[in-house]
């Protein structure tokens, strides 16, 4: 007997709240982690101005009076940039894993499997062997240079997969072959570097958030808050891809391969404006989808919100605890990622896997 129409929308609304409640408890959760950062380090401070110094630019500058000044410079200057960067650099890379596995429909896809993360690594590690980090303007001539050879690596997939239609398969099997290329090149450029060349490149393919800046903060953050909006806008394109492929989508009225370059476009360009400035972070767009898609189910009009504030979640902590298990000394946060997100992630698919044969 088939459920009746007052049950299934019943339903329907009783998973939209949890997906609500979820949504929401995964925000405060973030707040609480990121006051949590603030206040952690080798000057511990209060939870309290923490969450003050967090909310600063929302208060009265009078609710900051009876903070002393080093705590408010040490928030504003040093903690506080690297506890943001670390959000936006989750998010983004979340939001472009999400789109990336939905309109593929191939749940290994990452930016890093397409080639992004590996073609940024080719153009830093080139300028730094061109002796670019020398100059005042050296960092800024590295972030540039990772910018332009990921935007490069996707515009070579994109046209690579139009000649042959701009297919999920193309798309993958192009962005695998650029990946070994440019991972290929990149261990070219470390043979022949110098010892302290070597040095920094293999330091900012680990990935980091030491040095930083509000400057490169709100680069990273506004083109995540373009992009966004724009992947939300497609949520139901990526539900259709996701349910039947290209097939489905053209079905119920899609253009194709449209909505397939415009999300790519849009992933890819989040993809290295986070890497362009924090370095490798490989793991986080392909395991933050999946832990979400775990949680609270495949629908992308939640799916990208909810994967957001999980990748955001998994870069902060990985990095606060990269920062305090063995200080001074601080592990890059492309390392511990993978330390924590791993066990989180084989835990969750086990107890997925386990609910589902019961």
């Amino acid at each position: 007997m088939k459920p009746s129409r007052h049950v299934l929308l019943h339903a329907l609304r009783r998973q939209r709240w949890r997906n609500r409640l979820a949504l929401l408890a995964g925000v405060l959760l973030l707040i609480a982690a990121m006051t949590v950062s603030g206040a952690l380090g080798v000057q511990k401070l209060s939870l309290a101005t923490s969450l003050r110094g967090l909310f600063a630019p929302v208060l009265p500058s009078a609710w900051l009076a009876d903070i002393p000044a080093w705590q408010i410079g040490l928030l504003q200057q040093l903690r506080l940039p690297r506890i943001v960067m670390a959000v936006i650099a989750g998010a983004g890379l979340a939001l472009a894993g999400v789109a990336m596995q939905g309109i593929t429909r191939n749940p290994l896809v990452s930016p890093y499997t397409v080639g992004i993360s590996p073609a940024a690594a080719f153009g830093a590690s080139l300028a730094i062997l061109s002796g670019a980090t020398n100059a005042w303007s050296g960092p800024y001539l590295t972030v540039a240079a990772a910018f332009a050879s990921a935007v490069l690596c996707a515009t070579l997939v994109l046209a690579f997969s139009a000649l042959r239609g701009v297919s999920a398969t193309m798309l993958v099997l192009g962005g695998v072959g650029l990946t070994y290329l440019f991972s290929a090149l990149t261990a070219s450029v470390q043979f022949v570097a110098t010892e302290q060349q070597l040095s920094a490149i293999v330091q900012w393919t680990f990935g980091s958030l030491n040095g930083s800046t509000w400057n490169e903060v709100a680069i990273a953050g506004g083109v995540l808050l373009l992009g966004a909006p724009l992947l939300q806008w497609h949520a139901w394109a990526l539900n259709a891809f996701a349910a039947g492929g290209d097939d489905i989508a053209a079905s119920l009225g899609f253009a194709v391969g449209r909505v397939r370059a415009i999300v790519t476009i849009v992933a890819v360009m989040i993809t290295a404006a986070v890497v362009s400035f924090t370095g490798v972070i490989g793991f986080v767009g392909l395991v933050a989808p999946h832990i979400a898609r775990l949680l609270i189910g495949g629908d992308h009009r939640w799916l990208l919100p909810f994967s957001a504030v999980v990748g955001a979640l998994l870069v902060l902590l990985s990095d606060m605890a990269g920062r305090l298990l063995f200080a001074p000394v601080i592990i890059p946060v492309g390392i511990v990622v993978a330390y924590v997100g791993v066990p989180l992630f084989l835990h969750l698919l086990l107890s997925s896997r386990h609910k589902a044969a019961l």
